[in-house]
C-alpha cells in the first residue's frame, strides 16, 4: 500500500478510536461518526475486491454514499473514475469507453446510456465483461477527467500518494483557521473538491456533503444564489472551496446584509483567475479567502495562499510538496506530485511538468499569474494582454455574468457581455465595464462591446463542460456580432 494511503488509512482508524462520537461525514442519508464511516467503506473495498478487474465509475450526485465508495475504491487499490453529473451523454461514453470500465454506480439519468453500452445491472452494480484490459500507467488509483478547451475530456492518472500528499498540506494550510465543519459546494468529480474532503478528514473535520441541487447547483454553470447562500448559513460551515462567481455572490450577499460572514474561518477560491478588487472586498468585510491555483496534472492544488503568509494578487507560495520555476518565456513550470500520464497516452517521464500558464514568482516567493499562454493575444500596437485577465475584472463585478474579450490584431479590444440579470439596462452594462477599466492600463481595457443575444452555453458549444469559454468556437459563432463593433 502507498505511503500516503497507509497514512491516511491509519489517522481515519485513530480518530475512529479516540473520538468515537465525532461526526466524520453527513448527507441527507444521515449522521456517520469516523467509525460508522471507516465499517461503511471496509464493506464496500470487500464487496469491489471479490469483482472482477477494471476500473469502477462513480456517477452519483454528492452524499455520503459517493464518498464511500471513492473511498473504498482508494483502500481496495482499484483505479476510480468520478464522473462529475454535468458532462453530457458523449461525455459520459467517453469516459466509460476510453477506461475500460467494468463496474458503473450511477444516477438514474445514465442508466440508458448504460445499458447501450453492453452493461446489465449486477447486485449493486451496473457491470459488464472486462474486454482487452485498457492499460493504465502502474499505480494509477484515480482517474480524473477534465474538458479541457475542447468537448471531449482528458483522461488525467494520479497515484494516491500524489493526491493525498496534496490533501495533507492542504489541511496544514488550513490548520491555523482550525475549521471543524466542512460544506462540499463543487461536485466531487471536480478533483479540487474531492481532495478538500480528504483534506477535511485528515483534520478530523466533519465533512458535508449534499446534492447539488439542494445546494443551488445545476450542471457547469447555473447557480440559484439563494438557495445556495441559505445551505451555507444553515451547515455552520467553517470551511469550504469555491470558484470566483460563487464567491461574488457570497461576498455581495454580505455586503448587502443578506447574510453574515459567520462561522466561516477558511474560504479556499481557484479554478479561475480572481480579480483584486473582488479580494479586496472580501478583505473590506472580514471574509477570510484564500486564493489558490492548481491544474489536474499536478494533482490540483499547487500554491495557495494561506493564515500568515498571504499576498493578494498572488496565488500564494507553492505547497511544500511541489517546486516552481519560469521558464524563458514566461511559462510557470512545475515538478512534484505529476501525473503518472494519459489515459491512453505513454507514462509521463519528465519532472517538470508544462502548465501553459504564464507567470512569474516575487523575491518572497509569492507565485503570479498572467494568464493561459495559448490564449494571449497581441493588438496592433504591439501589446500582450490576456483576456482572463479582462474577463475577470468584468465578471467579477456583480453586474456581468459572462464576458468574451478580443483583440488579436485590433487596434482597441472588444467584448461580448452578458448580464447577471438579463433585464438589465445597457447603460447599467456600460458603467460596470468603465468601473473594470479603471483598473485596467489602457492597452487592456474594453474600448467596445456589444450584448450577447443569449449566454455562452455547453450546449451551442461556446463553452466547455466546467463553464470555461471556448474562444475559437465563439469567434466563429459570434463573427458578424463581433464585426459590426465599430472600433
Amino acid at each position: 500500500m502507498p505511503h500516503e494511503l497507509q497514512y491516511f488509512r491509519q489517522l481515519l482508524f485513530k480518530y475512529a478510536s479516540e473520538q468515537e462520537r465525532a461526526v466524520a461525514v453527513q448527507g441527507v442519508a444521515g449522521r456517520f461518526t469516523f467509525r460508522q464511516l471507516l465499517a461503511e467503506v471496509e464493506a464496500r473495498a470487500h464487496t469491489l475486491r471479490a469483482q472482477s478487474g477494471g476500473p469502477l465509475v462513480l456517477a452519483l450526485d454528492n452524499g455520503p454514499e459517493l464518498l464511500f465508495w471513492d473511498l473504498a475504491a482508494l483502500f481496495a487499490e482499484r483505479p476510480c473514475v468520478i464522473v462529475p453529473g454535468f458532462f453530457s451523454t458523449a461525455q459520459f461514453r467517453h469516459c466509460i469507453g476510453q477506461s475500460g470500465a467494468s463496474h458503473v454506480l450511477c444516477e438514474a439519468q445514465w442508466i440508458d446510456t448504460l445499458a447501450e453500452l453492453g452493461f446489465v445491472q449486477q447486485d449493486a452494480f451496473w457491470a459488464r465483461p472486462v474486454g482487452g484490459e485498457v492499460a493504465l500507467p502502474s499505480g494509477t488509483a484515480k482517474i480524473t477527467y477534465t474538458s479541457g478547451s475542447t468537448g471531449q475530456p482528458k483522461g488525467v492518472c494520479l497515484g494516491a500518494d500524489a493526491m493525498l500528499r496534496v490533501a495533507r498540506e492542504l489541511e496544514a494550510a488550513s490548520r491555523p483557521s482550525a475549521p471543524q465543519r466542512y460544506l462540499a459546494v463543487l461536485p466531487f468529480g471536480v478533483l479540487l473538491e474531492n481532495l478538500g474532503v480528504y483534506a477535511a478528514l485528515i483534520a478530523g473535520a466533519c465533512v458535508q456533503l449534499y446534492p447539488q441541487v439542494q445546494l443551488g447547483m445545476g450542471g457547469a454553470s447555473q447557480v440559484d444564489f439563494k438557495r445556495l447562500l441559505s445551505a451555507i448559513a444553515l451547515s455552520g460551515a467553517q470551511s469550504l472551496i469555491l470558484v470566483p462567481q460563487l464567491l461574488m455572490g457570497l461576498i455581495t450577499a454580505i455586503e448587502r446584509s443578506v447574510m453574515q460572514v459567520g462561522p466561516l474561518r477558511f474560504v479556499a477560491v481557484g479554478g479561475a483567475r480572481v480579480s483584486p478588487s473582488l479580494l479586496a472586498r472580501a478583505e473590506a468585510i472580514g471574509l477570510p479567502v484564500f486564493e489558490g491555483y492548481g491544474l489536474s496534472e499536478c494533482a490540483s492544488v499547487v500554491a495557495l495562499n494561506r493564515p500568515g503568509a498571504q499576498r493578494f494578487g498572488s496565488v500564494g507560495k507553492p505547497l511544500p510538496h511541489v517546486q516552481v520555476r519560469i521558464a524563458d518565456d514566461g511559462e510557470v513550470l512545475v515538478a512534484g506530485s505529476l501525473l503518472l500520464g494519459y489515459l491512453g497516452e505513454a507514462p509521463v517521464s519528465t519532472p517538470w511538468w508544462a502548465t501553459g500558464d504564464l507567470g512569474y514568482v516575487d523575491q518572497d516567493g509569492y507565485l503570479y499569474l498572467n494568464g493561459r499562454k495559448k490564449h494571449q493575444f497581441i493588438t496592433s500596437f504591439g501589446r500582450n494582454v490576456n483576456p482572463e485577465w479582462v474577463e475577470a475584472e468584468l465578471t467579477q463585478s456583480g453586474v456581468i455574468a459572462q464576458a468574451f474579450v478580443h483583440g488579436e490584431g485590433m487596434p482597441r479590444n472588444v467584448a461580448l457581455l452578458w448580464p447577471l440579470d438579463p433585464s438589465t439596462p445597457d447603460a447599467t452594462i456600460e458603467q460596470a465595464v468603465q468601473h473594470s477599466n479603471a483598473s485596467l492600463p489602457d492597452y487592456a481595457r474594453v474600448h467596445a462591446w456589444r450584448r450577447l443575444p443569449s449566454p455562452l452555453s455547453c450546449a451551442d458549444g461556446t463553452l466547455t463542460a466546467n463553464g470555461r469559454p471556448r474562444r475559437e468556437a465563439i469567434l466563429q459563432h459570434y463573427q458578424g456580432l463581433l464585426s459590426d463593433i465599430p472600433l
